[in-house]
Protein backbone atom coordinates (compact mmCIF):
# COMPACT_ATOMS: atom_id res chain seq x y z
CA UNK A 1 0.00 0.00 0.00
CA UNK A 2 2.92 2.33 1.22
CA UNK A 3 4.67 1.61 -2.31
CA UNK A 4 0.82 2.57 -4.53
CA UNK A 5 0.75 5.94 -2.48
CA UNK A 6 4.59 6.80 -3.33
CA UNK A 7 3.60 5.82 -6.96
CA UNK A 8 0.42 8.19 -6.82
CA UNK A 9 2.38 10.60 -5.18
CA UNK A 10 5.34 10.82 -7.94
CA UNK A 11 2.53 11.11 -10.61
CA UNK A 12 1.19 13.96 -9.34
CA UNK A 13 4.39 15.38 -9.13
CA UNK A 14 4.90 14.66 -12.85
CA UNK A 15 1.34 16.12 -13.66
CA UNK A 16 2.07 19.39 -11.79
CA UNK A 17 5.79 20.14 -12.95
CA UNK A 18 4.72 19.11 -16.70
CA UNK A 19 1.73 21.79 -15.91
CA UNK A 20 4.20 24.27 -15.36
CA UNK A 21 6.07 23.50 -17.97
CA UNK A 22 2.82 24.10 -20.07
CA UNK A 23 3.00 27.52 -18.20
CA UNK A 24 5.72 28.99 -19.48
CA UNK A 25 5.32 27.49 -22.98
CA UNK A 26 1.75 29.17 -23.14
CA UNK A 27 3.39 32.57 -21.73
CA UNK A 28 5.72 32.39 -25.28
CA UNK A 29 3.39 31.57 -27.82
CA UNK A 30 0.25 32.88 -26.53
CA UNK A 31 2.08 36.03 -26.10
CA UNK A 32 3.22 35.52 -29.84
CA UNK A 33 -0.55 35.21 -31.23
CA UNK A 34 -1.72 38.33 -29.66
CA UNK A 35 0.83 40.28 -32.28
CA UNK A 36 1.28 37.71 -34.76
CA UNK A 37 -1.24 39.71 -37.03
CA UNK A 38 -0.13 42.99 -36.74
CA UNK A 39 4.05 42.60 -36.61
CA UNK A 40 3.01 40.45 -40.08
CA UNK A 41 1.10 43.19 -41.37
CA UNK A 42 4.13 45.92 -40.30
CA UNK A 43 6.45 43.60 -41.89
CA UNK A 44 5.03 43.93 -45.28
CA UNK A 45 2.46 40.86 -45.68
CA UNK A 46 -0.66 41.57 -46.88
CA UNK A 47 -3.99 41.01 -45.30
CA UNK A 48 -4.50 37.80 -47.68
CA UNK A 49 -1.01 36.88 -46.60
CA UNK A 50 -1.70 37.20 -43.22
CA UNK A 51 -5.05 35.08 -43.35
CA UNK A 52 -3.17 32.41 -45.69
CA UNK A 53 -0.33 31.81 -43.40
CA UNK A 54 -3.00 31.58 -40.11
CA UNK A 55 -4.92 29.25 -41.58
CA UNK A 56 -1.50 26.96 -42.86
CA UNK A 57 -0.55 27.10 -39.66
CA UNK A 58 -3.04 25.59 -37.86
CA UNK A 59 -3.58 23.05 -40.91
CA UNK A 60 0.27 22.08 -40.13
CA UNK A 61 -0.24 22.39 -36.38
CA UNK A 62 -3.15 20.06 -36.07
CA UNK A 63 -3.07 17.66 -39.42
CA UNK A 64 0.48 16.02 -38.82
CA UNK A 65 -0.06 15.08 -35.98
CA UNK A 66 -1.40 12.26 -36.78
CA UNK A 67 1.45 11.28 -38.71
CA UNK A 68 3.32 12.18 -35.65
CA UNK A 69 0.83 9.97 -33.33
CA UNK A 70 1.91 7.00 -35.66
CA UNK A 71 5.45 7.36 -35.30
CA UNK A 72 5.78 8.36 -31.16
CA UNK A 73 3.90 4.67 -31.19
CA UNK A 74 6.17 2.67 -33.70
CA UNK A 75 9.33 4.17 -31.96
CA UNK A 76 8.30 4.43 -28.00
CA UNK A 77 10.14 7.57 -28.28
CA UNK A 78 7.80 9.61 -25.88
CA UNK A 79 10.50 12.22 -24.47
CA UNK A 80 12.43 12.72 -27.84
CA UNK A 81 8.86 13.81 -29.70
CA UNK A 82 8.25 16.14 -26.00
CA UNK A 83 11.79 17.39 -26.01
CA UNK A 84 12.56 18.40 -29.96
CA UNK A 85 8.64 19.36 -29.92
CA UNK A 86 9.25 21.96 -27.38
CA UNK A 87 12.34 23.17 -28.51
CA UNK A 88 10.96 24.02 -31.77
CA UNK A 89 8.09 26.08 -30.47
CA UNK A 90 9.67 27.55 -27.67
CA UNK A 91 12.82 28.70 -29.83
CA UNK A 92 10.96 30.23 -32.88
CA UNK A 93 8.84 32.64 -31.04
CA UNK A 94 12.25 34.62 -29.69
CA UNK A 95 13.70 34.50 -33.00
CA UNK A 96 11.06 36.48 -34.33
CA UNK A 97 13.01 39.67 -33.11
CA UNK A 98 15.35 38.90 -35.39
CA UNK A 99 12.89 40.03 -38.44
CA UNK A 100 13.85 43.06 -40.17
CA UNK A 101 11.05 45.52 -41.50
CA UNK A 102 10.09 44.23 -44.51
CA UNK A 103 11.15 40.75 -43.80
CA UNK A 104 7.84 38.87 -43.68
CA UNK A 105 8.65 35.75 -45.50
CA UNK A 106 10.73 35.09 -42.74
CA UNK A 107 8.44 35.66 -40.03
CA UNK A 108 5.81 33.42 -41.84
CA UNK A 109 8.25 30.58 -41.96
CA UNK A 110 9.30 31.14 -38.24
CA UNK A 111 5.50 30.84 -37.25
CA UNK A 112 4.68 27.70 -39.34
CA UNK A 113 8.19 26.25 -37.73
CA UNK A 114 6.38 27.22 -34.15
CA UNK A 115 3.22 25.59 -35.38
CA UNK A 116 5.15 22.14 -36.78
CA UNK A 117 6.90 21.93 -33.36
CA UNK A 118 2.98 22.11 -31.49
CA UNK A 119 2.51 19.37 -34.05
CA UNK A 120 5.35 17.08 -33.42
CA UNK A 121 5.18 17.22 -29.52
CA UNK A 122 1.19 17.20 -28.63
CA UNK A 123 0.72 13.43 -29.19
CA UNK A 124 3.46 12.52 -27.52
CA UNK A 125 3.04 14.92 -24.55
CA UNK A 126 -0.61 14.03 -24.23
CA UNK A 127 0.44 10.45 -24.15
CA UNK A 128 2.92 10.81 -21.33
CA UNK A 129 0.72 12.64 -19.18
CA UNK A 130 -1.86 9.89 -19.74
CA UNK A 131 0.39 7.33 -17.95
CA UNK A 132 0.46 9.52 -15.30
CA UNK A 133 -3.13 10.52 -15.16
CA UNK A 134 -3.79 6.79 -15.04
CA UNK A 135 -2.60 6.70 -11.33
CA UNK A 136 -4.49 10.12 -10.23
CA UNK A 137 -7.66 10.33 -12.54
CA UNK A 138 -7.43 11.63 -16.26
CA UNK A 139 -9.83 14.09 -15.99
CA UNK A 140 -8.32 15.63 -12.71
CA UNK A 141 -5.03 15.21 -14.21
CA UNK A 142 -5.99 16.98 -17.90
CA UNK A 143 -8.23 19.61 -15.56
CA UNK A 144 -4.58 20.66 -13.44
CA UNK A 145 -2.79 21.15 -16.77
CA UNK A 146 -5.40 23.10 -18.31
CA UNK A 147 -5.37 25.27 -15.56
CA UNK A 148 -1.97 25.99 -15.60
CA UNK A 149 -2.12 26.15 -19.26
CA UNK A 150 -4.39 29.28 -19.20
CA UNK A 151 -2.48 30.76 -16.41
CA UNK A 152 0.06 31.10 -19.22
CA UNK A 153 -1.96 32.16 -21.66
CA UNK A 154 -2.93 34.99 -19.49
CA UNK A 155 -0.14 36.34 -17.88
CA UNK A 156 1.83 35.96 -21.37
CA UNK A 157 -0.31 38.72 -23.20
CA UNK A 158 -0.13 40.94 -19.71
CA UNK A 159 3.65 40.32 -20.00
CA UNK A 160 3.81 41.98 -23.73
CA UNK A 161 0.96 44.82 -22.13
CA UNK A 162 3.70 45.83 -19.62
CA UNK A 163 6.64 45.58 -22.46
CA UNK A 164 5.13 48.12 -24.39
CA UNK A 165 3.92 50.46 -21.66
CA UNK A 166 7.63 50.44 -20.47
CA UNK A 167 9.17 51.30 -24.04
CA UNK A 168 6.49 53.81 -25.24
CA UNK A 169 8.58 54.62 -28.53
CA UNK A 170 7.43 55.86 -31.71
CA UNK A 171 8.55 53.06 -33.55
CA UNK A 172 5.65 49.84 -33.09
CA UNK A 173 7.79 47.20 -35.30
CA UNK A 174 10.85 48.02 -32.93
CA UNK A 175 9.02 47.88 -29.99
CA UNK A 176 7.64 44.19 -31.29
CA UNK A 177 10.61 43.22 -32.19
CA UNK A 178 11.44 43.73 -28.37
CA UNK A 179 8.77 42.13 -27.22
CA UNK A 180 9.79 38.64 -29.16
CA UNK A 181 13.05 39.20 -27.61
CA UNK A 182 11.79 39.19 -24.20
CA UNK A 183 9.96 35.90 -24.69
CA UNK A 184 13.10 34.34 -24.62
CA UNK A 185 13.09 34.33 -20.96
CA UNK A 186 9.61 31.77 -20.52
CA UNK A 187 11.09 30.23 -23.29
CA UNK A 188 14.45 29.34 -22.06
CA UNK A 189 12.56 28.66 -18.43
CA UNK A 190 10.14 25.87 -20.37
CA UNK A 191 13.28 24.04 -21.76
CA UNK A 192 14.77 24.16 -18.65
CA UNK A 193 12.19 22.69 -16.40
CA UNK A 194 11.36 20.38 -19.40
CA UNK A 195 15.06 18.99 -19.13
CA UNK A 196 14.84 18.60 -15.65
CA UNK A 197 11.22 16.75 -15.32
CA UNK A 198 12.88 14.15 -18.29
CA UNK A 199 15.75 13.66 -15.68
CA UNK A 200 13.14 12.99 -12.60
CA UNK A 201 11.02 10.98 -14.82
CA UNK A 202 13.01 9.29 -17.44
CA UNK A 203 10.23 6.36 -17.55
CA UNK A 204 6.78 7.71 -17.63
CA UNK A 205 5.52 4.50 -19.14
CA UNK A 206 5.95 2.78 -16.21
CA UNK A 207 2.64 4.34 -14.62
CA UNK A 208 0.47 2.76 -16.19
CA UNK A 209 1.01 -0.92 -16.05
CA UNK A 210 1.36 -2.77 -19.70
CA UNK A 211 -1.43 -5.02 -20.88
CA UNK A 212 -0.60 -8.38 -20.86
CA UNK A 213 -0.59 -8.75 -24.92
CA UNK A 214 0.15 -5.60 -27.56
CA UNK A 215 -3.67 -4.45 -28.68
CA UNK A 216 -3.41 -2.42 -31.63
CA UNK A 217 -5.03 0.56 -32.59
CA UNK A 218 -8.51 0.16 -34.25
CA UNK A 219 -10.93 2.81 -35.28
CA UNK A 220 -13.78 1.62 -33.95
CA UNK A 221 -17.20 2.86 -33.88
CA UNK A 222 -17.50 3.92 -30.61
CA UNK A 223 -13.83 6.16 -31.79
CA UNK A 224 -15.34 7.32 -34.58
CA UNK A 225 -18.86 9.00 -33.39
CA UNK A 226 -16.77 10.78 -30.87
CA UNK A 227 -14.41 12.04 -33.10
CA UNK A 228 -17.32 13.19 -34.92
CA UNK A 229 -18.58 15.08 -31.64
CA UNK A 230 -16.16 16.77 -30.44
CA UNK A 231 -15.51 18.35 -34.55
CA UNK A 232 -19.25 19.36 -33.58
CA UNK A 233 -17.96 20.73 -30.13
CA UNK A 234 -15.35 23.26 -32.63
CA UNK A 235 -14.48 19.97 -14.89
CA UNK A 236 -11.97 17.88 -14.85
CA UNK A 237 -13.27 16.23 -11.34
CA UNK A 238 -16.42 15.22 -12.37
CA UNK A 239 -15.27 13.75 -15.64
CA UNK A 240 -13.41 10.60 -13.15
CA UNK A 241 -16.67 9.76 -11.88
CA UNK A 242 -19.28 10.50 -14.66
CA UNK A 243 -17.80 10.49 -18.25
CA UNK A 244 -21.12 11.12 -20.30
CA UNK A 245 -22.72 13.23 -17.88
CA UNK A 246 -19.42 15.63 -17.74
CA UNK A 247 -19.04 15.67 -21.56
CA UNK A 248 -23.10 16.70 -21.88
CA UNK A 249 -23.22 19.33 -19.59
CA UNK A 250 -20.14 21.12 -20.55
CA UNK A 251 -21.19 20.81 -24.64
CA UNK A 252 -24.31 22.43 -23.38
CA UNK A 253 -23.59 25.12 -21.08
CA UNK A 254 -20.98 26.23 -23.95
CA UNK A 255 -23.40 25.78 -26.82
CA UNK A 256 -25.80 29.32 -26.36
CA UNK A 257 -21.87 31.12 -26.04
CA UNK A 258 -23.00 32.60 -29.76
CA UNK A 259 -26.56 33.94 -29.06
CA UNK A 260 -24.94 36.28 -26.05
CA UNK A 261 -21.53 37.14 -27.40
CA UNK A 262 -23.01 38.13 -31.14
CA UNK A 263 -26.87 38.72 -30.40
CA UNK A 264 -26.69 40.31 -27.23
CA UNK A 265 -27.23 43.71 -28.15
CA UNK A 266 -30.00 42.89 -30.63
CA UNK A 267 -31.90 40.77 -28.10
CA UNK A 268 -31.35 43.51 -25.58
CA UNK A 269 -32.72 46.00 -28.40
CA UNK A 270 -36.11 43.86 -28.29
CA UNK A 271 -36.87 43.70 -24.42
CA UNK A 272 -35.93 47.08 -23.09
CA UNK A 273 -36.97 49.27 -26.18
CA UNK A 274 -33.17 50.33 -27.54
CA UNK A 275 -29.90 49.97 -26.51
CA UNK A 276 -28.70 49.87 -23.64
CA UNK A 277 -24.62 49.49 -23.37
CA UNK A 278 -24.72 48.23 -19.64
CA UNK A 279 -26.79 45.44 -20.83
CA UNK A 280 -24.89 44.32 -24.05
CA UNK A 281 -21.75 44.13 -22.54
CA UNK A 282 -22.89 41.66 -20.05
CA UNK A 283 -24.00 39.54 -22.83
CA UNK A 284 -20.91 39.76 -24.47
CA UNK A 285 -19.14 39.39 -21.67
CA UNK A 286 -21.36 36.11 -20.64
CA UNK A 287 -20.21 34.79 -24.40
CA UNK A 288 -16.76 34.74 -23.61
CA UNK A 289 -17.21 33.37 -20.22
CA UNK A 290 -19.10 30.44 -22.06
CA UNK A 291 -16.22 30.13 -24.79
CA UNK A 292 -13.89 29.77 -22.03
CA UNK A 293 -15.32 26.74 -21.20
CA UNK A 294 -16.11 25.30 -23.98
CA UNK A 295 -12.26 25.62 -24.56
CA UNK A 296 -11.82 24.41 -20.89
CA UNK A 297 -13.45 21.18 -21.65
CA UNK A 298 -12.09 20.97 -25.46
CA UNK A 299 -8.97 20.53 -23.57
CA UNK A 300 -8.90 18.31 -20.69
CA UNK A 301 -12.11 16.68 -20.95
CA UNK A 302 -12.07 15.54 -24.58
CA UNK A 303 -7.94 14.73 -24.08
CA UNK A 304 -9.39 13.04 -20.87
CA UNK A 305 -11.97 10.76 -22.64
CA UNK A 306 -9.30 9.75 -25.52
CA UNK A 307 -7.13 8.00 -22.64
CA UNK A 308 -9.90 5.69 -21.72
CA UNK A 309 -11.08 4.62 -25.53
CA UNK A 310 -7.25 4.08 -26.74
CA UNK A 311 -4.55 0.91 -25.72
CA UNK A 312 -1.56 2.10 -23.89
CA UNK A 313 0.97 1.43 -26.78
CA UNK A 314 -1.24 2.76 -29.25
CA UNK A 315 -2.14 6.09 -28.06
CA UNK A 316 -0.38 8.26 -29.53
CA UNK A 317 -1.79 7.27 -32.92
CA UNK A 318 -5.29 8.33 -30.87
CA UNK A 319 -3.97 11.37 -29.88
CA UNK A 320 -2.80 12.20 -33.18
CA UNK A 321 -6.22 11.36 -34.87
CA UNK A 322 -8.15 12.91 -32.26
CA UNK A 323 -6.46 16.34 -32.93
CA UNK A 324 -5.93 15.85 -36.79
CA UNK A 325 -10.03 15.39 -36.87
CA UNK A 326 -10.60 18.85 -34.58
CA UNK A 327 -7.75 20.88 -36.13
CA UNK A 328 -9.32 20.51 -39.71
CA UNK A 329 -13.12 20.77 -38.03
CA UNK A 330 -12.11 23.99 -36.63
CA UNK A 331 -10.92 24.99 -39.85
CA UNK A 332 -13.33 24.04 -41.97
CA UNK A 333 -15.82 25.44 -38.90
CA UNK A 334 -14.19 28.40 -38.71
CA UNK A 335 -14.27 29.53 -42.63
CA UNK A 336 -17.82 28.01 -42.87
CA UNK A 337 -19.18 30.43 -39.78
CA UNK A 338 -16.76 33.34 -41.24
CA UNK A 339 -18.95 32.90 -44.45
CA UNK A 340 -22.10 32.63 -42.90
CA UNK A 341 -21.28 35.97 -40.43
CA UNK A 342 -20.78 37.97 -44.06
CA UNK A 343 -24.37 36.77 -45.28
CA UNK A 344 -26.28 36.38 -41.92
CA UNK A 345 -25.67 36.58 -38.44
CA UNK A 346 -28.66 35.14 -36.92
CA UNK A 347 -28.04 31.76 -39.35
CA UNK A 348 -24.56 31.63 -37.91
CA UNK A 349 -25.57 31.78 -34.51
CA UNK A 350 -28.25 29.25 -35.74
CA UNK A 351 -25.74 26.85 -37.21
CA UNK A 352 -22.90 27.27 -33.95
CA UNK A 353 -25.62 26.05 -31.18
CA UNK A 354 -27.32 23.64 -33.36
CA UNK A 355 -23.84 21.99 -34.05
CA UNK A 356 -22.79 21.77 -30.23
CA UNK A 357 -26.56 20.48 -29.39
CA UNK A 358 -25.67 17.45 -31.93
CA UNK A 359 -22.52 16.84 -30.07
CA UNK A 360 -24.41 16.98 -27.10
CA UNK A 361 -26.32 14.23 -28.34
CA UNK A 362 -23.75 12.40 -29.91
CA UNK A 363 -21.86 11.74 -26.56
CA UNK A 364 -25.41 11.16 -24.44
CA UNK A 365 -25.76 8.21 -27.91
CA UNK A 366 -22.15 6.72 -28.00
CA UNK A 367 -20.23 7.39 -24.54
CA UNK A 368 -21.26 4.44 -22.40
CA UNK A 369 -22.95 4.81 -19.09
CA UNK A 370 -21.01 4.89 -15.45
CA UNK A 371 -21.76 2.05 -13.71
Amino acid sequence: MSEKKRRMSAAMTFIVLFGVVSLFSDMTHESANSIRGAFLSLAGASAAVIGFVSGLGELVGYGLRYVFGRLTDRTRCYWPMVLFGYALDVVAVPALALVGRHGWVLACALLIVQRLGKAIKKPAKDTVMSFAASQEGVGKSFAIQELLDQIGAVLGPLLLYLIMLIQHRDDTFSDYRTCFAFLAIPGAITLLLLWLTYKRFPHLENFEPEPKEYVPFRVSKRFVVYIVGISLFAFGWLFDRRVRLSLVVSTLVAAPFAVFAFLGGDVTSLLVGGTNTGIASTCAIIGVVLWGIGMGAQESILKASVATMVPKRSRATGYGIFECCFGAAWFLGSWLLGVLYDQSLVVMVVVSVAAQLLAAIMFWWKVPKEE
